[in-house]
């Protein structure tokens, strides 16, 4: 992590619904995401790594409720809380300096309008000094970028593949050069050869353009190879974040344990998978103390009644930890067990 920070996220809490009937969402979450970053957000269903993703960017829909928290970014014109921002700025803000791929974002697009009308709208609103042909000129590239020819600018989303789609989505996303792309599931309904052919194109362009990317997915084993860092989500809270290489190699929390050992390796012996059992737990009903205990294998008595905060564990090898886990394991005075106590290099 050798970028400066683009992204703050410190203490953010989001409710769904106020007063008794509303329910905590995301609880104190807390990120940094830098330039020419991937960092990526795993986790079950329901985990909160949507509502995360929207609170940052002020999209939330009712009734959704930023409750606490600062989100700072560091744009070209300085450090911006982006919770304090009033609209004019957000609209300002927003494709131009951060960007957004919404989930099922192959159904995103305007049915009825062309490609070339909604590459365009971006430019229209930003950009009012490119005249039209400029404008044309600039969507003939965006396509380009993401392996698509210009011939289909005239085209309608329902002439397109969904992989063609998606680039489109991408394309859309990239057109102000932002400094942020959150893409929140961006791929999940492709086929996974073309998940890997737009992953890749992806991955040129952040390297090429140099912005930095928030991915949002259940897909642990994707994010093992596209992030840099990983934060993992469980019931509405970040239960582990590290360097995505630590993360798979030595994890140090059971819910990242149960996620690493619930697909299967493409190389080495064949081994029985184990899932993690039972379900993640309505918000509107969180166990006490820790929300993954009734699940944990190595839960133990103090983990149904005290709930842990996200710290810096010590390494069973004495080097710094360089990451953070909220598990009353790590807290110095337990027994680790073997699995959670791998240092870096071990493999799974």
């Amino acid at each position: 992590m050798t970028g400066e920070p683009v992204l703050e996220v410190r203490d953010l809490c989001v409710d769904y619904g106020v007063g008794k009937g509303g329910v905590r969402a995301v609880t104190d979450a807390t990120l940094t995401l830098r330039r020419g970053e991937v960092l990526g957000l795993a986790g079950e269903s329901g985990s909160g790594k949507s509502t995360l993703a929207y609170a940052v960017t002020r999209l939330l829909r009712a009734p959704g409720v930023i409750t606490g928290g600062e989100v700072r970014f560091h744009g070209p014109d300085g450090v911006l809380d982006l919770l304090e921002a009033d609209a004019a700025t957000l609209r300002r803000i927003r494709w131009d300096q951060i960007s957004v791929v919404f989930q099922s974002a192959m159904h995103a697009l305007n049915p009825v309008a062309r490609i070339d009308a909604q590459l365009t709208d971006a430019l229209r609103a930003h950009r009012a000094q490119l005249g039209p042909a400029e404008r044309r000129e600039r969507a003939v590239e965006l396509l380009r970028l993401v392996g698509i020819g210009e011939e289909r600018l005239r085209s309608y989303p329902h002439e397109l593949s969904g992989g063609m789609r998606q680039r489109v989505m991408i394309a859309m996303a990239l057109a102000l050069e932002p400094r942020v792309v959150i893409m929140d599931e961006p791929t999940t309904a492709l086929d996974v050869v073309t998940q890997r052919e737009i992953l890749d194109e992806l991955m040129q362009l952040k390297d090429r353009l140099g912005f930095a990317i928030v991915f949002i997915t259940h897909d642990l084993s994707l994010l093992i190879e596209l992030a840099d860092t990983i934060a993992i989500m469980y019931a509405g809270r970040i239960v582990e974040l590290a360097d995505a290489q630590r993360l798979f190699h030595s994890p140090r929390h059971p819910y990242t344990l149960g996620l690493l050992n619930s697909f299967p390796a493409l190389h080495g012996e064949r081994v029985r998978m184990e899932g993690i059992p039972g379900a993640p737990p309505a918000l509107t009903a969180l166990p006490a103390g820790c929300a993954f205990h009734p699940r944990c294998p190595f839960a133990l008595e103090r983990c149904a009644h005290d709930v842990p905060r996200l710290t810096e564990p010590a390494e069973p090898d004495g080097a710094p930890a360089d990451r953070s886990a909220a598990c009353w394991l790590h807290t110095g005075g337990e027994q680790v067990p073997e699995p959670l106590a791998r240092v870096l290099g071990s493999t799974l």
